[in-house]
């Protein structure tokens, strides 16, 4: 079964850097776009950063300059690199990507379970 499998979440002081990663499991034909959301407690769910196949990318404006998304196509992984971490971003962060299977031959997207990041002193 696919499913994505997310790391890397965790406690930081405002200022401070953390990395978060998806991984993409068997049963892979193709992955399209990748991305990252986030929810914060009491608010929706929303894009922090998504790629394309073409390694083009979109962000949200609250993370430009500070965040960067890179994916890996051989080992079916996303990437987000978090710099200069503010108490804001604190949420939930969630990885996306849009699969297309090998058995059955079939198109899904996915979500992951979520690492929580926490920016505080």
């Amino acid at each position: 079964q696919v499913q994505l499998v997310e790391s890397g979440g965790g406690l930081v002081q405002p200022g401070g850097s953390l990395t978060l990663s998806c991984a993409a499991s068997e049963n892979i034909f193709r992955i399209n776009t990748m991305g990252w959301y986030r929810q914060a407690p009491g608010k929706q769910r929303e894009l922090v950063a998504v790629i394309t196949s073409a390694d083009i990318t979109n962000y949200a404006d609250s993370v430009k300059g500070r965040f960067t998304i890179s994916r890996d196509n051989a080992k079916n992984t996303v990437t987000l690199q978090m710099n200069s971490l503010k108490p804001e971003d604190t949420a939930v962060y969630y990885c996306n990507a849009a699969i297309v299977t090998i058995s059955p031959h079939r198109y899904l997207e996915l979500w992951g379970q979520g690492t929580l990041v926490t920016v505080s002193r």
